[in-house]
C-alpha cells in the first residue's frame, strides 16, 4: 500500500519567484511522515515527545525534478522500503498531476531516550502493511 496526502504550496513555502523554495520540501516530506505516523502508525509524534520517544532522520537523499508553483496542489506518497531492527526506509514522491517534483529516500530511527531500540512489533506490523516490493 501506499500512503497519499495533498499539500498546497502555500506562500510561505514559496522564494520571491514564486516557487517552492528547496528546503520548505523538507518540511512537507517531515510532515508527510509525522502523518504517517498518526494515521496509520497510530503514533503521533507529540504522544512519543511525551513518552521520550520518536523517529530522527537519519538520511534523507532528495532529487528534485521541477519546480513547484504556488497555488499547486502537490499529490505526495510514502512507501516503507525497508523495515529493520530499529530503523525504516521509505520512498517519498511529490507530484502535479502526472509530472514528478521530487523524490525522496528517507531513513528513521526508533529512539527511546537516546538510544536507537527494536521497533515494537505493533508498529512493525503496520509498516510491513505499506512495503512496497522494492524491498
Amino acid at each position: 500500500m501506499i500512503y497519499t496526502r495533498i499539500m498546497p504550496v502555500e506562500f510561505n513555502h514559496c522564494d520571491p519567484a514564486g516557487i517552492v523554495f528547496y528546503p520548505r520540501y523538507f518540511e512537507m516530506t517531515n510532515s508527510l511522515v509525522e502523518n504517517f505516523f498518526a494515521d496509520i502508525i497510530g503514533y503521533s509524534f507529540g504522544a512519543m515527545m511525551d513518552a521520550g520517544q520518536g523517529v530522527p532522520t537519519a538520511r534523507l537523499e532528495v532529487n528534485f525534478k521541477a519546480p513547484s508553483r504556488l497555488g499547486e496542489k502537490l499529490q505526495w506518497a510514502l512507501q516503507v522500503v525497508r523495515v529493520g531492527g530499529s530503523s525504516v526506509n521509505f520512498v517519498a514522491t511529490a507530484m502535479v498531476d502526472d509530472q514528478l517534483r521530487l523524490t525522496a529516500d528517507l531513513t528513521l530511527v526508533w529512539v527511546v531516550g537516546e538510544k536507537s531500540t527494536r521497533w515494537p512489533d505493533a508498529m512493525r506490523t503496520r509498516f510491513k502493511a505499506f512495503q512496497g516490493d522494492t524491498a
